[in-house]
């Protein structure tokens, strides 16, 4: 099996979208497999923040869920290639990510989880997805290449890390990093503490209750997209619902700009890969965009924002 060995100083990897549209696409299916079942059996937490995965130093996790009177959990591993189950009663199986249909990982996961006494039900129908299709009969989508698969968690770990590191600074309620497998993104968002105008929905293959609870409240949201399979990476930001002045704000750095079709502030991963002081671009970007919202919304800053207490 390929594993991919690159240099330690070689942190913000190179992504072309050709590479890996194939595997984005598969993987993405793969993510909504395991991430229904955590979305079944979770205890329900506001804004669908029961539903998401999480970056870990192999790849990614449900972390744990609650299954009658112990728990499980599902991990990717892009180091080793394997998905595991492991649960509370030392139980721990292995399916190897490799080249195979969504059917058939689809089938693995579930004789998996019955194997081990596991009993869920799930959606099967994709969401936001333009063409879904149900995953115990999709044959179309079973690519899988190791290296970019790889690739694709070590640049999570990059992006987790920034994303973490600006959450830091807020005392407001906020969401965790998390990773939402439906739109293929991780996110971050802050909440001003007010309640928002009902969200039009309209997300491809989403009842648009789904999306008024995620948006309920008024927030300023980024993140790092991995794109849609024909679209490139970026980090993006922003607030719904979007304050007047928005998106005229006069946000850094200079290489990032406001997108009329997307209604977010966009800064490309390419340009922040190549610069001087990626982890410095991204965080001014994170932090700029975020005062265009709360600035614009007119937050109470002084209340919300947090310096942390560092001892000398």
């Amino acid at each position: 099996m390929a594993t991919l060995h690159l240099p330690p100083t070689d942190i913000w990897l190179p992504f072309p979208i050709a590479a890996w549209q194939d595997t984005y696409k598969t993987l993405h299916l793969w993510t909504q497999i395991v991430g229904k079942i955590r979305l079944a059996l979770a205890p329900k937490i506001n804004h669908w923040w029961h539903s998401t995965l999480y970056v870990t130093p192999c790849g990614l996790t449900t972390s744990t869920i609650p299954y009658r009177t112990g728990n499980f959990q599902i991990t990717f591993n892009f180091i080793l290639h394997q998905l595991l189950i492991e649960t509370s009663d030392g139980t721990t199986k292995m399916i190897e990510l490799a080249p195979r249909s969504v059917a058939d990982f689809y089938q693995a996961v579930f004789n998996t989880l019955k194997e081990i006494g596991i009993e869920v039900r799930i959606w099967t129908m994709p969401q936001e997805v333009v063409t879904p299709i149900p995953f115990e009969q999709d044959e179309e989508h079973a690519s899988y290449d190791w290296e970019y698969a790889q690739r694709f968690w070590q640049i999570l770990v990059q992006a987790e890390r920034i994303l973490t590191q600006f959450r830091s600074g807020y005392a407001g309620k906020c969401s965790p990093v998390h990773f939402f497998w439906g739109s293929f993104d991780l996110a971050v968002t802050r909440f001003s503490g007010q309640r928002a105008p009902e969200h039009p929905g309209g997300v491809p293959n989403m009842a648009d209750w789904v999306t008024r609870e995620a948006y309920s409240h008024e927030v300023s949201s980024c993140g790092f997209w991995f794109g849609d399979g024909s679209a490139e990476a970026l980090f993006y930001a922003y607030a719904y619902p979007e304050p007047e002045g928005f998106k005229d704000y006069l946000i850094q750095p200079q290489s990032a700009f406001y997108s009329l079709d997307m209604k977010e502030f966009i800064l490309p991963y390419e340009t922040v890969r190549q610069a001087n002081d990626p982890d410095a671009m991204a965080l001014v970007f994170l932090q700029s965009t975020y005062e265009a919202a709360a600035n614009a919304a007119q937050w109470d800053r002084t209340a919300l924002e947090y310096n942390p207490v560092v001892k000398s």
